[in-house]
């Protein structure tokens, strides 16, 4: 997930000072490591290191990067992660779009995605549009990372978010305004990555409409980066700088297990939510 953390990474800077411009540097001393990444992490962490693929073991490694890392939660993700009891809250904020890149390397297949997501969300976000939101990214970038064209992966979120149909680029760096929501951060974070030359273009174009700055780059980076494949390796680098070592061993090993499509995944386990 080089996309989502240089996305969180690069727009974390403009989250709270939107940049209405493509023109920007990347990287500046401003720049830092968000809730997306911390959380991005502990996903990555639980697919190379968890025996057991169910919602008990997510859990357990969301609570461990959260608490480790303290980051601008939200106030009930605030609760939960220092909660003994944990429960799902039916949130339908964009946090469960945002940590869902890894499950798209892990899943073989459309059923295995599903599941994943299912596995990854719904220990927090049990809501119709928290689970939706965090289906649909992960899907574009399962898509990508399987060949499918723009045109197949715009007709997937224009079935689940057709007000991507009459988005337009103007209007949006124009209008757009901070939002914390699924619905109104997904649609667009897929929209900036549809209308994208590259994944350059992409970072840029997402950081250019505003709104939840950090959180849109990362989905929509997140999916160009399985599309394009291009991303230059300074900028890996320079956003990797930014890291704790911990960190980056975890995104490492990820690389090494789950490039190899061919590799079996562990046992995967739907149990009720604790």
């Amino acid at each position: 997930m080089y996309g989502a953390i240089i996305g969180d990474v690069v727009g974390s800077r403009f989250e709270f000072h939107n940049h209405r411009s493509k023109e920007f540097e990347l990287i500046t001393n401003e720049c830092e490591f968000t809730d997306d990444t911390i959380l991005t992490v502990a996903i990555m962490d639980w697919a190379v290191n968890s025996e057991v693929r169910d919602s008990y073991s997510v859990v357990e490694y969301l609570q461990k990067w959260g608490r480790k890392y303290p980051s601008s939660y939200g106030g009930r993700f605030a609760q939960w992660l220092f909660s003994n009891d944990p429960k799902p809250y039916k949130s339908y904020g964009n946090g469960s779009a945002m940590r869902i890149s890894p499950v798209a390397y892990m899943a073989h297949n459309q059923s295995e995605l599903e599941m994943l997501v299912d596995i990854v969300t719904t220990v927090t976000h049990n809501s119709k549009e928290g689970i939706k939101g965090a289906k649909v990214i992960a899907s574009a970038i399962w898509m990508a990372l399987h060949g499918c064209d723009k045109d197949a992966i715009r007709s997937m979120a224009e079935y689940h978010y057709p007000q991507i149909a009459s988005f337009d680029y103007e209007n949006l760096k124009k209008n757009y305004r901070f939002n914390e929501t699924c619905q109104d951060t997904c649609p667009q974070a897929i929209y900036c990555f549809l209308i994208s030359k590259d994944f350059l273009d992409c970072l840029r174009t997402s950081v250019s409409i505003g709104g939840d700055t950090d959180t849109l780059c990362a989905m929509s980076c997140a999916i160009a980066e399985a599309f394009y494949k291009d991303i230059p390796p300074i900028l890996i680098n320079d956003v990797l700088e930014k890291l704790p070592n911990e960190m980056i061993k975890v995104i490492e090993r990820f690389y090494g297990i789950y490039e190899d499509p061919d590799l079996p995944i562990f046992e995967l386990h739907k149990e009720e939510q604790p």
